[in-house]
């Protein structure tokens, strides 16, 4: 006589296959959920990598995308050297301006909104005067700016030909030190973003923004104006190229407003990391000549 161990055995197995759909099932189905929506996860229960959204720096250009890190995750966004070379003003005065080490902290805080910091600690200006001849420097670190980016829409839906992105960035700038070197009084603004996917491999982004500046003389404040555009193309998985249109208006610029062009290399050796360079060459009397740079990004 059989055993209840073999009695039972040929039944349990046959239950076990007709449920085993039903006890795996809601576990697949809970964890791709988790990534839906996402307004769960904040700065204190982060984003499951799993769950993040494509690497998308602000930087090399200078038009700001509206996408937002994740929530719970750092984003380090810095220039490792940045030269920008002046035109000459009506005195025949030209400034070079050397920057190493400018970092964008940008820190997730929800799933649309984040806040970052922009830190400059080592920043040098080479002025060369004409009328007397002579050379002065200035080094030392830079304005402090922090802002805040919110993403009203296409975080998390920016991936088919045709999509939409839209954020905006509130920004203040404050003085740290008396260097000579960065501007001396408070000063903000806010920027409107807007990115739009073109095709798989194109992207175009633009942005619109109103600075708040201190007057040259005076104790009053006045409104720039500031628009971008940047057209990237994907050429592999790895490796792209950006254009870009830029103009300042209502500066205080004797030589008047500024507009310039930009284009870069992007190199994404690994999934979080991001090599750039390029450079902006400007158009108007009121632009710097030429403005390389190179820098990096990482995302922890």
């Amino acid at each position: 006589m059989p055993n209840l161990t073999e009695r039972w055995k040929g039944p349990l197995l046959a239950a076990f296959l007709i449920h085993a759909p039903s006890l795996v099932g809601p576990a697949v189905a809970d964890d791709s959920e988790a990534c839906i929506g996402k307004s769960q996860y904040t700065l204190f229960n982060p984003t499951p990598v799993r769950c993040m959204r494509e690497f998308e720096p602000d930087r090399p250009d200078l038009t700001d995308n509206p996408f937002t890190v994740d929530a719970g995750h750092v984003q380090l966004e810095a220039d490792l050297v940045n030269y920008a070379l002046s035109r000459p003003d009506p005195d025949g005065t030209v400034t070079e301006k050397f920057l190493f080490g400018a970092t964008d902290i940008r820190v997730g805080l929800t799933n649309n909104v984040e806040v970052d910091a922009l830190v400059q600690p080592i920043n040098a200006l080479h002025t060369r005067f004409v009328r007397p001849s002579r050379d002065t420097w200035a080094a030392g670190p830079d304005t402090l700016e922090i802002g805040t980016k919110v993403n009203l829409y296409g975080n998390d839906t920016f991936e088919k030909p045709g999509a939409i992105a839209l954020g905006f960035r509130p920004f203040i700038e404050i003085p740290t030190v008396d260097n000579g070197v960065g501007e001396q009084d408070v000063e903000g603004g806010v920027s409107g973003l807007i990115a739009i996917k073109l095709s798989a491999r194109t992207e175009l982004e633009l942005m619109t923004e109103y600075d708040i500046v201190k007057d040259d003389e005076g104790s009053g404040y006045h409104v720039e104006y500031f628009n971008s555009g940047s057209y990237e193309y994907e050429w592999t998985s790895k490796i792209s190229t950006y254009f870009e249109a830029a103009t300042l208006f209502g500066n205080e610029d004797p030589n008047g407003g500024i507009v310039q062009l930009g284009m870069g290399l992007l190199y994404q050796p690994r999934e979080n990391v991001q090599i750039d360079l390029g450079t902006n060459v400007g158009l108007t009397r009121g632009s710097d000549r030429i403005n390389p740079f190179l820098g990096v990004t990482k995302r922890f």
